[in-house]
Parts: structure tokens; sequence; C-alpha cells
């Protein structure tokens, strides 16, 4: 390999402004990188090759699948980062990588809260990168039913939004479901107001997700008073229907824009700076610890006076940070409620491990809905 071929190591550019570098040379160390950069991609692609080989014959991709060792690779780009890149650009290129060398055994299928243009589908592909296979689907109760049918081999959906708190049909679905949470995404979420027209005094009703609408109600008060707002599925739908009419607009993400073919005429529009939703990642089976974990409870409690501090207890005395807890009715028992607890650990290791023991002789009954790596950026 030439000189030129070496990377940053054969020689680290000037950046003090000492002088100004000769335009042509520039060039053709960027070129020498790109020709490494490529074939140390390529090279990572065939030792990916050699894990499968190693695992032996597997049915699917699903069980080349490792969530915990993706989170410790990014943690370590992290690590290793010291600009000029910030970390989300690294981590999403690392992400892409990672998830092109997996794909070459069989893309994963992962289905979400469609249509096509939700923040549903942006979170798939900020958590499995874009080698992985999207299947839209009608409802976040449909997800859950096709990843347990194995049709997909997991599931993205909503649980919680920053402003407007949980999103209870995703808690209820856990009451029946066998599935377990198997990773978590954080998405900063931007809401653009979309529309065919461009005359904004036009717009006689507003299509949008009910999260949606509430995330961006004080807007609505002050630019669209008196504006019908109408509740859809999902943001993508409400960009679908607004696509039919120049009185029409949606509140979306500017995906759904661009898939519907709609202007955008104001945003982004969210009342809250810090507009974040959280996704779990649904899947069939556990993982192990990856070194940072969150794990989800269900807890079910017995009817009798401080039954509830018999669950929490155990945790603050074995030194378990609790991040939140949920009530929600009970199937099969009138005023009867079970408590969705996140807590920092994973349920195989010390000191939650320790925790879950006292806590099942107190509770109902305890159910770990699953053990994940904390989402990494």
């Amino acid at each position: 390999m030439r000189s030129d071929e070496q990377g940053p190591a054969a020689k680290k550019p000037d950046t003090t402004g000492a002088a100004k570098p000769d335009l042509g040379e520039v060039r053709a160390r960027i070129d020498g990188i790109d020709r490494t950069i490529q074939q140390l991609i390529a090279e990572r692609a065939r030792w990916a090759r050699q894990v499968g080989k190693a695992k032996g014959k597997l049915a699917a991709a699903v069980d080349y699948y490792r969530p915990e060792r993706e989170a410790q690779v990014l943690r370590r780009v992290l690590d290793r980062n010291d600009g000029p890149l910030d970390d989300e650009v690294l981590v999403r290129l690392f992400r892409e990588i990672m998830s092109a060398c997996l794909a070459q055994q069989e893309p994963l299928k992962v289905g979400y809260l469609g249509p096509e243009g939700t923040f549903s589908q942006q979170a798939v592909f900020k958590h499995f990168g874009h080698s992985a296979t999207g299947l839209p689907l009608a409802s976040i109760e449909e997800v859950f039913q096709e990843v347990a049918a194995g049709n997909a081999d997991f599931g993205v959906v909503p649980v919680e939004n920053s402003g407007q708190g949980t999103l209870q049909v995703t808690l209820d679905m856990f009451l029946t479901s066998p599935l377990c949470v198997c990773g978590e995404v954080e998405l900063r979420v931007h809401q653009y107001l979309l529309s065919r027209s461009a005359d904004l005094a036009g717009i006689e009703r507003v299509y949008s997700h009910p999260m949606s609408l509430a995330q961006c109600a004080g807007w609505l008060r002050q630019h669209l008073p008196g504006v019908e707002r109408i509740p859809v599925t999902s943001n993508a739908e409400a960009a679908r229907r607004a696509r039919n009419g120049d009185d029409a607009a949606a509140i979306a993400g500017e995906s759904a824009g661009h898939v519907y073919h709609l202007k955008r005429l104001a945003g982004p529009i969210e009342d809250r700076n810090d507009n974040t939703t959280r996704f779990l990642v649904l899947g069939r089976e556990s993982f192990p610890a990856s070194g940072h974990d969150r794990t989800s409870l269900l807890v079910s409690v017995r009817d009798r006076p401080g039954a509830l501090y018999g669950v929490l207890e155990p945790l603050a005395r074995h030194g378990v940070s609790m991040n939140r807890i949920e009530s929600r009715p009970q199937h099969g028992g009138l005023w009867q409620y079970a408590f969705f607890i996140d807590v920092e650990g994973h349920s195989e290791e010390a000191p939650l491990k320790d925790a879950l023991a006292e806590i099942g002789a107190a509770a109902g009954g305890v159910r770990v809905l699953g053990s994940y790596p904390v989402a990494v950026l």
C-alpha cells in the first residue's frame, strides 16, 4: 500500500492555519483514506461471515443478531471518539456498517406501526440500520401479533413520550403477550405541519396521531384556532389523508412529507424543545448482559396493606435505581392492578438478581419482561 493510502496515521493534516494546503494533495489524501476505509469495511464483512460459520448453521437472521454485542461495540465507538465528528454521527455510521454486515446472512424483518413514514419507522432505522427490512403494520397490537407468530423477527413500538407520558396500549399488550423487551430506542421527535397546499390560511382540518396533536396543542391554539383536529392511527396515515385536499394538513415528521409529497407549512411545531419518544424493541427471547442494562418488570401485588412497599423496599435496600413505575388495571380481576417498573441493571446479575428474589416472595407475581442495553444515543 502506498503512503497516501495509509490513512490519517501516515500524515495528520495541519490545522494550525500556518500555510495554505495544496488542494490536489488534500484530495489525493482523501481518496487514499476512502480506499482504506472501503478495504476495512470489506474485511469486517468477511469476518462477520466467519461469526456465522463459527455458530454453525442457524435457522434465520434473527439467530445471528446480538443486541448486547452491538451495544458494546457502539459504546467503544463513543469512548474512542475525540472528534471532529460528533458522537451521534459516528454511532449512526457504525450502526449502518453492522446492519449491512448482518444482512449478508439475511436481512432482519422488523415490524412497526405503519404506514411508511411514521416515527416508528425512523426508530427501526435508528436501532437496526437501513439494511433491515421494515414491515409496516396497521396497529401496535398487530406488531405484537406478527412478532409472536414469527412473521417478524422483532418489533418496534412506542411506549412513552417525554411530554405526554405513557402509551397505554403498549403496556396493556404485555398483560397477555409472551414477548420480551430486548431493546430500547430514544428518538428526538420534530413535528411539522404538512399539506399539499402552500397557504396556511386555507387549512380547515388537521390530521394526526392523538399524542402528536397533544404535543402541538399550544402551537395549534396560537396559529390555527378553531381548525378541526382529527385523530388518526398514525402520523403517516395523517399525511396520507392530508394529500387528498388543499384545505387539509397533517402533523407528522419530515419523512412522511417526503413519502406523501406534501409541502412543509411550518415546523418544528412541538411545544417542548426536548420532545423525545421512547420505543421498545420486541423479541421472542432474552439476551445476556451488555454491561449497561435496564430491566422492565411486570409486578402484580396482593390486596393487603404495604403490598407495594414490599415490592419497592428490596430495590432500595439493594441499591437498585428505579427509572419508572406505572400501574394498569389487571385482566381478570376487578380493581386489581399490575405495576410496570423499569429498573437499572440486568435480571441475571447482582444486585438486581438478589432484589428480584425477595420481591418474588412479597408480590403476587413477578415477570421479567426483559433486560436490555440502555439506548446508545
